[in-house]
């Protein structure tokens, strides 16, 4: 008998960020200070390297592993920065943004209110990752953030 497993395991998001950095161990410890991350599981290779992990910040996952350039995985820092930003939606954006602050990330934004509603900052993280914080502040219909962003870009 065969049983019908999920083709996508329970509590996993279509879309899940795999994170490469170069010190896995050191970003899963910053990534619980910074971000309150739950270390869900961690596989090693023999010699203690971290070969995968997953994560959990608030209810989404993330998958982080070391760098393996024999196999195209560099860090953002081997690379010399990130095309990509990681958003991250929280209850308190400055407080979030403050104590990824204070775990070691460096400020880009600082947090504002922005033209959409959102009080919003962005952060690079100590692996070379980009992340934005906003908390939704106010409802905005289409029309009136067209007019915002007019306004917001005309300056």
């Amino acid at each position: 008998m065969s049983t019908k497993v999920p083709p996508i395991p329970p509590d996993m998001h279509t879309i899940t960020p795999h994170l490469i950095v170069y010190d896995p161990k050191a970003a899963i410890e910053f990534y619980k200070r910074a971000f309150g991350a739950t270390e869900l599981a961690c596989l090693t290779t023999p010699d203690g390297k971290v070969m995968h992990a997953s994560m959990k910040i608030g209810d989404s996952h993330i998958m982080l592993a070391g760098e393996c350039r024999d196999y195209g995985g560099f860090a953002p820092t081997a690379l010399g920065n990130s095309p990509v930003t990681i958003h991250m939606y929280v209850e308190d954006a400055d407080a979030a943004f403050e104590r990824a602050v204070f775990a070691g990330a460096s400020i880009v934004m600082p947090v504002q209110e922005m033209f959409w509603g959102d009080r919003y900052g962005k952060l690079v993280d100590p692996f070379g990752h980009h992340w934005s914080i906003a908390t939704c502040v106010k409802q905005v219909s289409p029309e009136e953030m067209a007019k915002a962003a007019e306004c917001a870009f005309a300056q």
